[in-house]
């Protein structure tokens, strides 16, 4: 999408209707909106969500849409701590039928190309290559397309774990299940050994997580043009 798209859909402001919302493990939630026919987005990219129902500071957060174009509910899917900021405390109010609103979605972190492609998840950083996969699901993966989820979680709760290993059963998808920091680094080690700058690399996840692992590409010589980052603030 063109940064002229990006600026146009910024300004289509759309109210959602909570239909659900639930938790999907600890401090971590999932927020069910209704999705009108003519909202569409690219898998993976984030929209920019306003708090309605009360006045607040910073009513406006981004948020990776966790649901693919070709699913019938917008999902939110973010980490919730037992002191929560103002706008997620204001989330965690929402009932069914209640609102909130949403600007674009935006961004550019959505697959463009077949080259092998590594989506490197850390914790919640998950939430875009769900939609990534699931629409990778409902289009079908070809013949030459070679995707690669390589998933990080210390705590080894692996959010959507059986949805995801479901979809890989099924297509083409290879996914990476890593506990620590240093069993990445090995792996991406393997990857660039092997795919030297052929590949397509995709971070997400806390900062700190994403712009070590966008270092570390660089130092093994994968160029700027083949990393694309999306970067979770405050986790």
């Amino acid at each position: 999408m063109s940064f002229l798209q990006d600026t146009l859909s910024v300004f289509k402001k759309r109210d959602l209707v909570l239909l659900d919302s639930y938790k999907e493990s600890d401090g971590v939630y999932t927020f069910l909106f209704e999705k009108e026919k003519d909202v569409t987005w690219q898998a993976g990219q984030h929209g920019l969500f306003s708090i309605t129902h009360k006045k607040i500071r910073n009513s406006i957060r981004p948020f990776s849409v966790a649901s693919a174009p070709s699913e019938n509910t917008i999902k939110i899917t973010t980490s919730i701590s037992d002191n929560p900021s103002d706008f997620k405390r204001a989330m965690l109010e929402l009932e069914e039928g209640m609102k909130i609103r949403m600007s674009g979605p935006v961004g550019s972190f959505y697959l463009r190309d077949n080259c092998p492609t590594f989506l490197i998840a850390g914790g919640i950083g998950i939430t875009p290559f769900r939609s990534i996969i699931k629409q990778i699901e409902a289009n079908g993966v070809t013949a030459d397309q070679s995707i690669h989820l390589l998933y990080l979680d210390s705590s080894q709760s692996y959010l959507f774990k059986d949805e995801i290993d479901t979809i890989a059963s099924s297509t083409s998808i290879h996914v990476t299940y890593l506990a620590s920091r240093d069993e990445l680094y090995q792996k991406i080690d393997e990857i660039t050994n092997s795919y030297s700058n052929d590949g397509r690399f995709f971070i997400s996840g806390p900062k700190s997580m994403v712009d070590s692992m966008h270092s570390y590409l660089q130092d093994n010589n994968i160029s700027k043009r083949n990393i694309k980052k999306s970067a979770f603030f405050g986790y």
